[in-house]
């Protein structure tokens, strides 16, 4: 069986001298002129970005935490990056500590327990789930740059206790209000004219 990743079918759909493929070619070519010019000015791929979710049916509301969930990852994935850890695999690791902590799953649990596959789990994350995610990585970014971690394992130890601010707080949360912020509901099978949160049980 032939196979290709995504970039390797695009590289094909351009050598295709078949005029069917022009569509896809012009399409090609509009991404890549987007792409240059968010390079040039970031803030084009923010407005992109809102667009989308918001062409997906997003409530306002979520849009914006998800955006600052987004600008307080890139911050501390750039700490990461200054502090000699290496990309693949260990952000994921070290994703995973964080996620134990605030939410007592990784994200393969997480997203196991939302039934999603190879779907963003951020993008199906309600308010609560989002602002703690949010908590749990701005908490890890401050004690890293607090302890100065270097390296792979001290960087570690910094993402669980950052996770663990974070978990102290869900918990503390679901004690006075007597639910879980943890839920199975998401984004999927929703009506595109009305993009909530379908009800489930989170038992």
């Amino acid at each position: 069986m032939n196979c290709a990743n995504t970039e390797g079918v695009f590289r094909i759909i351009q050598s295709i001298p078949s005029p069917k493929a022009e569509p896809f070619k012009r399409w090609l070519a509009k991404v890549g002129y987007e792409r240059v010019q968010e390079i040039e000015n970031p803030e084009l791929g923010t407005k992109r970005t809102r667009a989308l979710y918001k062409a997906k049916g997003y409530p306002d509301g979520w849009i914006e935490k998800s955006m600052r969930g987004i600008a307080i990852r890139e911050e501390l994935t750039d700490e990461w990056k200054k502090r000699d850890v290496k990309e693949e695999p260990e952000y994921a690791i070290l994703t995973a500590e964080i996620s134990k902590a605030t939410f007592g799953l990784t994200p393969s649990q997480y997203k196991r327990l939302k039934g999603l596959k190879r779907e963003n789990l951020r993008d199906h994350m309600n308010d609560l789930e989002l602002i703690f995610n949010m908590l749990g990585e701005a908490a890890t970014t401050e004690i890293t740059r607090n302890k100065d971690a270097r390296g792979f394992l001290e960087n570690k130890e910094t993402a669980r206790e950052g996770g663990e601010v974070a978990g102290k707080a869900r918990k503390d949360l679901e004690s006075r209000t007597g639910k879980r912020v943890v839920s199975r509901k998401n984004y999927l099978e929703v009506p595109p004219d009305r993009k909530v949160l379908p009800d489930r049980d989170d038992r």
